[in-house]
C-alpha cells in the first residue's frame, strides 16, 4: 500500500487546474534523469520511472529522484507572481526568475542544476539592468522552449478574455525569449490548455482557430503580420513524421501534441520521454495538459509520492483552489 505523503495527499481533489500544475511538475521530475538521452537509448516505456533502471547513465546524477528542474521552478515563479500581484507584472516576474537562478527560489532544496543557454544569457542581461521587455533573445536562433515550458500556470490562473490571455502569454515570454515564434508558441499553448479546461472536443484545432481570430484583430499592423507568419509556421511544422523531443520550441509543441494522443496520464508521460533529448521539458508540457485531462487521480500514486517539494507548492495550490471556488 502506497504511503500517503506529500503530493499524494491531493488525490481525490477534482480541480483540473491543480491537476495541471501537479502534472507539469511530475512530468518535469520524471523526465530529469533521461534528459540529453537520444531516443534509441531511452529505456523501454515500462521502465521509465523516477528512478531509472540499473545501469542507465542518468542525467544530473546528484539530483534526488522526484526533483523538478528549471521548468517547474520557473512555472512556480510565474504562478507566485500572478497570485501576489493579482495580474501579470513583468518586472516582478522577471525578478523572481533572477531569484530562482541566483538564490534557488522555487527550486527543490534551493538547488538550481539546469538552466538553458538562451535563458541564462537573458537573465544575465536582466541582472545587468536591461528591461525585461528587452532582455530576451530576438533572433531566429533564440527560439528554445524556455518560455513555453513555464507558461501553463497563466492558463490555470487567468480569468480574463482569450485576447488578454494571449497578450499575457506573449509578455511572460519576453524576459527570456522575445522572438515572435516563441510568443506565438506560448499563446497557442495557453489556449490549448484553456480548451482542455473547458472540455472542448478538439482543443488543438480550437486553439489554432481562436489564435488566428485574435491575431486578425491585432491592433499593431506590423506585429500582426509577424505573428500571423509565425502561426503559419507553427501550423506547417514538422517537416518530419517523428517528433524529436528537442529544445526547439515548435518541436516541443509537436512532441507534446503527439504524446497527448495516448489514453492515460502514464502513457502520455512515457511517450513524451521516449522522444528523447529534452525529456523533462517535453514531459512537463505534455503532462501539464494530461493533468488537466485525466485529473489528479489519473496520475500514478507512486509518482505523486516520489515528487519532492510539496511544502513549496502547497501554499500556491491552496490559493489556486480558493480562486476558483
Amino acid at each position: 500500500m502506497e504511503q500517503v505523503t506529500g503530493f499524494s495527499r491531493l488525490r481525490g481533489c477534482t480541480d483540473a487546474r491543480i491537476a495541471g500544475l501537479v502534472g507539469l511538475l511530475v512530468g518535469d521530475a520524471l523526465g530529469v534523469p533521461f534528459e540529453f538521452t537520444p531516443p534509441e537509448r531511452i529505456p523501454a516505456r515500462h521502465l521509465i520511472e523516477m528512478i531509472p533502471p540499473v545501469g542507465f547513465h542518468r542525467a544530473h546524477a546528484g539530483v534526488p529522484p522526484g526533483t523538478w528542474s528549471d521548468d517547474g521552478a520557473q512555472a512556480l515563479c510565474l504562478l507566485a507572481s500572478l497570485q501576489d500581484n493579482g495580474r501579470l507584472i513583468l518586472a516582478d516576474f522577471a525578478s523572481r526568475l533572477l531569484r530562482w537562478l541566483d538564490d534557488g527560489y522555487m527550486a527543490v532544496d534551493g538547488h538550481v542544476f539546469d538552466v538553458g543557454i538562451q535563458t541564462g544569457k537573458a537573465l544575465s542581461r536582466l541582472r545587468d539592468g536591461v528591461s525585461p521587455c528587452e532582455s530576451g533573445g530576438r533572433d531566429e536562433w533564440s527560439n528554445g522552449n524556455g518560455s513555453l515550458m513555464r507558461v501553463l500556470p497563466l492558463a490555470l490562473w487567468h480569468v480574463g478574455t482569450d485576447e488578454t490571455l494571449v497578450h499575457d502569454a506573449h509578455m511572460q515570454s519576453l524576459p527570456t525569449h522575445a522572438h515572435p515564434r516563441s510568443l506565438v508558441a506560448c499563446a497557442f499553448c495557453v489556449l490549448v490548455a484553456r480548451a482542455y479546461l473547458r472540455k472542448v472536443a478538439d482543443p488543438w484545432s480550437w486553439a489554432d482557430q481562436r489564435l488566428e481570430e485574435i491575431y486578425n484583430g491585432w491592433p499593431d499592423r506590423q506585429e500582426q503580420i509577424a505573428l500571423q507568419a509565425e502561426l503559419d509556421m507553427l501550423r506547417s511544422f514538422p517537416k518530419t513524421d517523428q517528433p524529436r523531443g528537442t529544445g526547439y520550441v515548435l518541436d516541443t509543441i509537436w512532441s507534446a501534441r503527439e504524446a497527448m494522443k495516448e489514453t492515460s496520464f502514464e502513457d502520455v508521460a512515457t511517450a513524451a520521454i521516449c522522444f528523447g533529448n529534452d525529456t523533462d521539458t517535453t514531459a512537463a508540457v505534455a503532462c501539464g495538459l494530461a493533468g488537466i485531462m485525466y485529473g489528479l487521480d489519473g496520475i500514478p500514486v507512486r509518482w505523486l509520492s516520489a515528487l519532492q517539494g510539496y511544502d513549496l507548492v502547497e501554499p500556491l495550490i491552496s490559493r489556486l483552489r480558493a480562486r476558483w471556488e
